[in-house]
């Protein structure tokens, strides 16, 4: 059974015998499929394997889950399964993915070898700054308009009717879910974490994003980006320099 877990969780787009691997956890409404192009730029250092959220692309006619610490126990039971990795795991987190790469990290914390040795989240303001229920979206045009203002979706994917009625409940979802989401914020990590933002990203604005240093008792950083929201599609190269670089720095009995 652990395989076929493994099996409908996570997504390797490139075979490779690397040291370290990569854990990359998706937008609200987006899928495994996201992350093929860093997938690619991380060979041969990184083996990255992506996150498959129910609704999308493969899983489409699941339903979304509208529960992110469901979402998180879910995943966490994925990594649990199998053998460890060979390497260290560096968790790899993007707007609504840093909430649940953080979410998955906390839950993995007490079995070191499937935890992450690191933890990067992207475009996400910290726990302690996330505002609950702060922004509802009751309607299609009102959740399609925050999804063109973000540009995180091709503007051919909203204006087919064909299309767009694959990726609509799967958006409806991780909204909702964002929506009624509350943080974890009793507990804390204790690997490193490197906080990442577009320095024009209206949802991360720097102040919160620097705020995940409450967060973890271990090293912290923040690193700014020119962009938006989605910024790190431009700036690929240094997103796996950085989660290599932490993939080195990890202690020797993760790798």
């Amino acid at each position: 059974m652990a395989p076929e877990r493994q099996d409908t969780w996570l997504r390797r787009y490139h075979d490779t015998h690397a040291p370290a691997e990569l854990i990359c956890f998706p937008h609200a409404g987006g899928s495994a499929g996201y992350w093929h192009a860093l997938s690619a730029a991380a060979l041969p250092a990184l083996g990255v394997r992506a996150v498959q959220y129910p609704g999308r692309q493969d899983r489409y006619r699941e339903p979304a889950v509208r529960d992110l610490h469901r979402l998180a126990g879910l995943i966490a039971e994925a990594l649990g399964d199998g053998p460890p990795p060979a390497g260290p795991r560096i968790f790899l987190g993007h707007s609504m993915g840093a909430s649940l790469a953080h979410e998955v990290a906390l839950r993995l914390a007490g079995a070191p070898d499937r935890g992450p040795a690191a933890l990067l989240v992207s475009g996400r303001r910290a726990p302690s700054r996330t505002v609950t229920g702060a922004e509802r979206l009751d309607t299609d045009a009102a959740l399609l308009a925050k999804v063109r203002s973000l540009g995180g979706t091709a503007p051919a994917v909203l204006d087919d009717p064909d299309l767009l009625g694959l990726v609509l409940p799967a958006l409806r979802g991780d909204y909702a879910a964002l929506s009624a989401y509350v943080p974890s914020v009793g507990a804390t990590l204790a690997c490193p974490v490197v906080a990442l933002t577009g320095d024009s990203d209206p949802e991360a604005p720097v102040a919160d994003v620097r705020a995940w240093r409450d967060h973890t008792t271990g090293p912290f950083e923040l690193r700014v980006f020119p962009g938006g929201h989605f910024f790190l599609g431009d700036h690929l190269p240094a997103v796996v320099d950085l989660a290599v670089a932490l993939s080195a720095a990890a202690p020797a009995a993760r790798r």
